[in-house]
């Protein structure tokens, strides 16, 4: 491998990282408030749904429980751009067509089985579109729960700071 071409990706990583908006880190749904939106109501439904197909509520929490359906259309609008946002519109209406036709109700009405169905459709498909609108929803649907601040908190005991400086103490010598 070219070592200046490896630099350069090193480089380009490490400032997208940089770059991350700080919300995107142990957010809470109060942090998203008030945020503007490319997405209409419809398509915020459509997230949702598909967020709480990924991730349903079981015993204790989901995707929409710690608000991953307020932290996906933030995350679409302001981290990705215009043709991603686009091909995203037009996935989302293509899965509520399928629906539709499928079963001759909205993709959020429908149940979790038929649900289900419709994305592991999308996930087999041999379309690219469909594969990677599907990839790339169920990546980010696990990026807004694991990163939600009840998650990383409450189950897995994350803290800014893992110790604690105790600088009086007896040393034996």
């Amino acid at each position: 491998m070219n070592r200046r071409t490896a630099l350069q990706a090193l480089l380009l990583a490490s400032g997208g990282l940089a770059t991350l908006p700080s919300w995107a880190m142990r957010w809470r749904p109060t942090d998203l408030a008030g945020t503007a939106s490319v997405f209409s109501s419809t398509e915020h439904q459509l997230l949702a749904a598909v967020a709480d197909t990924i991730l349903p509520a079981g015993d204790e929490i989901g995707a929409l429980s710690v608000g991953v359906d307020q932290f996906l259309p933030k995350l679409f609008s302001q981290c990705y751009d215009a043709d991603v946002q686009a091909s995203l519109k037009t996935q989302l209406r293509a899965l509520d067509t399928a629906a539709r036709q499928a079963h001759g109700v909205a993709f959020p009405a429908c149940s979790q089985t038929q649900r289900e169905t419709l994305l592991n459709r999308l996930a087999a498909s041999a379309d690219e579109e469909e594969k990677a609108f599907f990839d790339l929803m169920k990546s980010e649907t696990m990026r807004g729960f694991t990163t939600s601040e009840e998650v990383m908190v409450k189950y897995l005991g994350y803290r800014v700071i893992p110790t604690y400086y105790h600088g009086c103490v007896d040393v034996n010598s």
